[in-house]
């Protein structure tokens, strides 16, 4: 395969209003809830770079910098960062958006997907032209991430 897309091209970003079913009984939205979203959200953004099927391999980074209440608009923002043969590192940012658009980001999450064939084999996935500064060291930091999880061995596997 020898496309290539660029980051803008499966930008995706989500919106949430934060309501009882998904908080705690302090009234703060529930970690797993906003673990769920950004698993969502790094699916949907590494569907639309792959324009496959894609699997959840490694949820390589999250940080929880803030936290979110009740009635609080919850923006997720995700984007290609690094590509390889068949997988996709995901970066999610997580704000949270008061009335007048302003955005505080409270957390931050580096997912690796990869996508699948019609066998749930790992696929060919088009390259990544990153165009910007700030795309280009993201895709260098992203490389030096997927060389530290080549180098981690999961117990029972052999390098």
């Amino acid at each position: 395969m020898n496309k290539v897309k660029k980051v803008q091209d499966s930008k995706t970003e989500q919106v949430y209003v934060v309501s009882s079913r998904h908080t705690n009984p302090q009234g703060r939205l529930f970690g797993g809830c906003l673990i769920q979203w950004i698993d969502e959200m790094a699916g949907i953004v590494s569907r639309r770079h792959s324009e496959r099927m894609v699997t959840t391999a490694a949820v390589d980074h999250l940080v929880f910098k803030a936290g979110a209440c009740q009635n609080d608009m919850v923006v997720l923002v995700g984007r290609i960062t690094f590509t390889g043969h068949t997988s996709m590192e995901v970066r999610v940012d997580t704000y949270v958006e008061n009335y007048q658009g302003e955005r505080k980001l409270i957390n931050r999450a580096y997912l690796v997907m990869v996508a699948v064939d019609e066998d749930g084999n790992p696929a060919e996935i088009p390259g990544l032209e990153p165009v910007s500064e700030s795309e280009r060291e993201e895709w260098f930091e992203g490389e030096k991430r997927y060389h530290q999880r080549r180098q981690l061995v999961m117990p029972g596997q052999r390098k």
